[in-house]
């Protein structure tokens, strides 16, 4: 079957488009979709006409790839109006996502009609872009102002029901879809014309004066929910041509508007992240590989880790058993992960009745029993590597030969671990990442001897959990955290050298990460962060400049938010303000270390912090502990906040240009010393005018 086929059935003619895995429309499918109703329109046997998806979806968007050239989807734009005009009723009849493009062809249809768990939107703001193909001026006229407006800045999509109310939809099927649509269809076709064309309709377009507190929420929204985003503010002003041009010239308005972001660096940026999430799923050293099922799973350790691990599978409706040493830690684990739950049902995310059938997926217990029957294992105890041992012995005695063994680890050596069993080829890293229900990251540890069926078993339970598994290398702190390490690092020495915890916490937070650093390791726990650090002296060179605050916070209790005070002073709501104290404190440390302090601007800030972070992740890559830099940049986007429209550390640098970032490094190893010795793959690369993003575009093994 090509793409696209025409097909005749009780009088009405079939258009099915065929492009798995999501019919993505690619080059070309536009012009043969117009093809397909010119050859509907000539035949005299056919009554109306029905546009379907095969397989699981009608149209979930563009092909993300045509981005790259937008000429080769220019085609949509005549196939839009020639879907409008067809003398014969067209109906869209839609399952799965109807998604950006998807739902712009839907809407050029004279009627759409879905299954009950279908679902529309106009999801092209989560690329940096604005809907390129009238969606901007059609979805007003068909769902109002308002409505347009909330679909076009959030991205997300509107479930069958609501999309009917709202008047995208003219009718929800039950049963089979396209038996439902060929019957409305015909009834349209005997009912007779004219048919309806969203673009002739006004009735929904309001007034200005109506409309005016719209686009000021439109515009609160977008400044809350995507701080520092242009495509949302485009998106509303091109919504407003719709309320204040003809219907012609406000899609000549939304062209220009569309193509400013598609050339703009934050379209580009984000473009590359929705590619690098899907290529960090293939990895060459698992090709071929086979998981094995993973029905029920159980955890060691209890704590917030094992509590919120427990909670993702039991999301995922997978049976858990969590186990810890004593009934008081069981308690307060369980207690925890019912509180969490009833928050979720208290903000209307799911009922009270779901809590419960999820809790009960949940079985608390003291012992090992039934440990023996699961596909998975995960230890999730403190960052102790001698204990984290002494448990993944007690597992190789009783855990069942296809069992993967896991560790909940963030630094630790996997290997190591792996020692301590009869089965080190079983043993992976499964690194997730705080809070672990809500957090999209699992960072999947490759031992030394890790087998390839136990990497794709750990990829298929990321898939499961709805999680982006990346497979990484083992050495201390693995991607991320030997990353983050640097990254804290010089936040403490940007600090020690006049700078405060709060005024680096806000530059970096105006730059555009999620959180400013410090305000990270107060919510993880300063004594966290101590552990980590005792755990790794042995990796420290003697005589390396190493930070002076965290030993000091630790000994004085000021462990972070669970104590009211860390970097930051917390208020009983866990709101962070500046604490005079710490700065003296950080003044006192400076002075007595005979550090000289002085004004640190905002620029030496993030070049400091992101650029150790992107040194480190050269030599990352140079080591192979990560296959792409598009891995790295996914696990910045996914794990820690990193803002999307900067694409990650390693696509940061690239559109800094690698140069100049080169240059600045090796300026602040003449001032600091070896710590910023620039990793040579950087130094390469930035002799050669090269780039990360060409590495990964390198062709390797399928």
């Amino acid at each position: 079957m090509t793409a696209v086929e025409l097909t005749i059935r009780e009088g009405a003619g079939v258009i099915t488009i065929d492009n798995p895995p999501v019919n993505a429309l690619r080059a070309g499918m536009a012009e043969d979709i117009h093809a397909c109703l010119a050859a509907a329109e000539d035949d005299p046997a056919i009554r109306a006409v029905v546009l379907i998806g095969a397989g699981r979806t009608f149209i979930a968007g563009a092909d993300i790839r045509a981005f790259e050239k937008p000429e080769s989807l220019l085609g949509i734009l005549p196939l839009l109006g020639r879907l409008e005009s067809c003398p014969k009723p067209v109906v869209a009849a839609i399952h799965g996502t109807a998604l950006g493009g998807g739902l712009e062809v839907a809407m050029a249809c004279h009627y759409r009609v879905a299954s009950a768990d279908a679902q529309v939107g106009q999801a092209e703001i989560n690329l940096g872009l604005i809907p390129g193909a009238e969606g901007t001026q059609r979805l007003p006229r068909l769902a109002g102002v308002a409505r347009a407006l909330e679909m076009c800045v959030s991205g997300a999509p509107l479930p069958a029901a609501e999309a009917l109310a709202a008047g995208i939809l003219d009718e929800i099927v039950a049963g089979d879809l396209l038996s439902g649509a060929v019957r409305y269809a015909l009834e349209k076709a005997s009912a007779g014309g004219p048919w309806p064309k969203a673009s002739s309709r006004d009735e929904r377009l309001g007034t200005p004066e109506e409309n005016e507190p719209l686009f000021a929420n439109a515009r609160e929204q977008a400044a809350r929910t995507r701080r520092h985003q242009t495509a949302p503010h485009r998106a509303i002003e091109a919504v407003r041509a719709a309320t204040t041009l003809p219907y012609r010239e406000g899609c000549r308005r939304e062209r220009v508007l569309f193509e400013e972001c598609l050339a703009g660096p934050q379209s580009q940026a984000m473009i590359h992240a929705f590619l690098a999430e899907r290529a960090a799923t293939k990895v060459p050293a698992i090709y071929g590989a086979q998981p094995w099922p993973v029905d029920s799973v159980a955890i060691v350790g209890a704590g917030t880790m094992g509590g919120g691990i427990a909670m993702a599978f039991a999301n995922a409706g997978i049976p858990v058993r969590l186990k810890d040493s004593t009934s008081a830690a069981l308690d307060r684990g369980m207690s925890t992960v019912r509180k969490n739950y009833q928050n979720s049902v208290r903000k209307g995310r799911f009922t009270a009745e779901v809590m419960e059938s999820r809790l009960a997926l949940i079985q608390p217990q003291l012992t090992y029993d039934g440990f023996d029957s699961v596909g998975l294992i995960i230890e999730a105890v403190f960052e102790n590597l001698a204990l984290k041992k002494q448990i993944f012995a007690e597992l190789d005695a009783l855990a069942a030969p296809a069992c993967l063994l896991a560790t909940n680890s963030s630094t630790l050596d996997i290997d190591a671990m792996a020692a301590a069993t009869s089965r080190p080829h079983m043993v992976a890293g499964m690194h997730f990442f705080s809070p672990a229900n809500v957090m999209r990251l699992l960072e999947i540890v490759r031992g030394r001897d890790t087998a390839p069926e136990v990497l794709a078993t750990a990829q298929a339970v990321a898939r499961k959990l709805k999680k982006v598994g990346v497979v990484v290398g083992n050495c201390p702190g693995f991607v991320g955290n030997r990353m983050f390490a640097l990254y804290l690092r010089e936040a403490q020495f940007l600090v020690e050298e006049g700078a405060t915890p709060w005024q680096v916490d806000q530059v970096l937070h105006d730059w555009g990460m999620a959180m400013g650093i410090f305000a990270i390791d107060d919510m993880a726990g300063i004594d966290v962060a101590w552990r980590v650090k005792q755990e790794q002296k042995h990796l420290e060179t003697p005589g390396t400049r190493t930070p002076l605050v965290l030993d000091q916070l630790y000994a004085m209790g000021r462990l972070g938010q669970k104590t009211g005070l860390g970097w930051h002073r917390y208020d009983e709501n866990r709101k962070a303000s500046p604490d005079p104290e710490i700065e003296a404190l950080i003044e006192r440390t400076a002075r007595a270390a005979g550090i000289e302090r002085r004004t640190i601007g905002p620029e030496e800030i993030i070049e400091r912090c992101i650029y150790a972070m992107v040194n480190e992740g050269a030599r990352i890559l140079q080591e192979g502990r990560a296959s792409r830099a598009g891995d790295i940049d996914i696990i910045y986007l996914t794990g820690y906040g990193f803002p999307t429209y900067r694409g990650g550390p390693m696509w940061y640098a690239d559109s800094v240009g690698l140069p100049a970032v080169h240059q600045r490094i090796t300026e602040f190893q003449a001032r600091h010393g070896a710590l910023w010795t620039p990793a040579p793959l950087l130094a390469h690369l930035a002799s050669k005018g090269g780039t990360f993003a060409a590495l990964d575009r390198m062709p390797r093994p399928e």
